[in-house]
């Protein structure tokens, strides 16, 4: 029989047992879950099928585990486990586990980077050298008249910077050759690092993954005078209550820290990182912008739940409406358009201030509305929004190398339990 918690001003629809998904203490049950759930237009029962999605992958060796919150008009509906997060010894999944959250850092330090445009101590067309001057001659390999990146190319992924993983060019091969995004490097050191590189292409011209968060980091750093870690605590983490995000799993909170995983070559799962073990019990020299993170469902959902509120969440404003609107739609020139990841594209998909926007429909996937955003990280983590249903939704895994499988698993049963 499932559980139906009110938590503040959160729904918490559970199917194993009671449990928070902050640190309030849940104060009442309502017994009428259908209900609750339709107050904000959500069918609970057809909801139910998404979590029912992601125990089949765990029962087909796909996934060890995963956390799944629904979230609509800024209020949780569904909270929901399945599987474990750690094998030695077996350690059933929880609402507050921590996950490695990668590459949804990015959101976080584009937020971070536009409040500072609000503030007006950056502009999106500001050359980037204006800020760091250490890439005042950086030029493009094949193109030295080439004018550099800005912070919008920053934001968009279309600098001309790369990862250096995704092919093996020239550049790639510096870039690794040079050790670029070393846990041991500062973001300073970082940045040093880079400005000795050729771009991989002209800027503001092609959509290329690539370290451009990591930059908007260190960029983030010198105009506001802080690290980045000081930076995303006072204007982001604190006002939201994200009291189990960070760089990295201090020592009291280790023990929710989740295993990473990977597929064995034949059927099953393998940890390619256990969380005891693991280098985010440490502090690290390098506060990445662009994958550094650790986070919980409950934390990311809050975040979430800022974006879907134009900027504010729980009486907090961290942005302006017309600056989230301006994040959430396209900002790719035609040329950039749509964005590809490792050579493939992603047809329908551009890029905003920070995540992917669904600019037109998507064949085979229709039930994906435009407009809706987000963006994933390294180990299966997602998150999207939609602003036309007032819905965020966040799914954590831990599974290496990435893969979309729970988020297809559960996007079109979500989709289909909106009223």
């Amino acid at each position: 029989m499932a559980d139906f918690l009110e938590v503040g001003n959160f729904f918490l629809f559970q199917t194993t047992q009671v449990a928070l998904c902050q640190d309030k203490i849940a104060t009442s049950i309502i017994a009428d879950v259908e209900a609750s759930a339709l107050s904000v237009g959500v069918d609970i029962e057809k909801l139910g099928k998404a979590t029912a999605a992601l125990q089949s992958l765990v029962d087909d060796q796909k996934i060890a585990g995963a956390v799944m919150m629904v979230s609509r008009r800024g209020k949780t509906v569904l909270a929901d486990t399945v599987g474990f997060g750690r094998v030695e010894p077996k350690q059933s999944m929880q609402l507050d586990s921590i996950f490695r959250i990668y590459s949804m850092t990015k959101a976080i330090t584009s937020v971070a980077a536009m409040q500072l445009v609000e503030q007006g101590k950056l502009a999106l067309d500001d050359p980037l050298s204006k800020h760091l001057p250490e890439f005042a001659t950086l030029q493009v390999e094949s193109d030295t008249q080439s004018a550099g990146p800005t912070v919008r190319d920053l934001l968009t992924h279309t600098s001309g910077f790369t990862y250096g993983i995704f092919g093996d060019t020239s550049i790639d091969r510096k870039y690794r050759s040079s050790g670029i995004l070393s846990r041991n490097d500062s973001n300073q050191v970082l940045v040093e690092k880079l400005s000795k590189i050729p771009l991989q292409h002209k800027p503001a011209t092609k959509f290329l993954y690539s370290v451009s968060s990591d930059v908007l980091g260190r960029l983030i750093e010198v105009v506001s005078g802080n690290s980045l870690e000081v930076q995303f605590s006072k204007n982001v983490f604190v006002p939201l209550g994200m009291k189990d995000t960070g760089f990295y799993v201090p020592a009291e909170k280790a023990s929710r820290f989740v295993d990473n995983f990977g597929p064995k070559e034949t059927r099953g799962l393998k940890t390619v990182e256990l969380a005891s073990s693991s280098p985010f019990l440490g502090k690290p020299a390098f506060q990445s912008g662009g994958g550094g993170l650790v986070s919980t469902a409950g934390d990311y959902m809050r975040f979430c739940n800022m974006l879907c509120g134009l900027g504010e969440f729980d009486g907090v404003r961290l942005l302006t409406a017309k600056t989230v609107g301006e994040m959430s739609r396209n900002q790719l020139p035609p040329l950039a358009y749509p964005i590809a990841m490792n050579g493939l594209a992603r047809q329908g998909v551009g890029f905003g201030l920070g995540f992917s926007v669904v600019v037109e429909p998507i064949s085979g996937f229709e039930y994906v509305p435009q407009g809706e955003y987000g963006w994933g990280g390294a180990a299966s983590t997602h998150f999207w929004i939609s602003p036309q249903h007032e819905l965020a939704v966040v799914v954590l895994s831990q599974m290496m190398p990435f893969t979309f499988q729970c988020e297809s698993a559960v996007k079109p049963l979500i989709y289909e339990a909106i009223k």
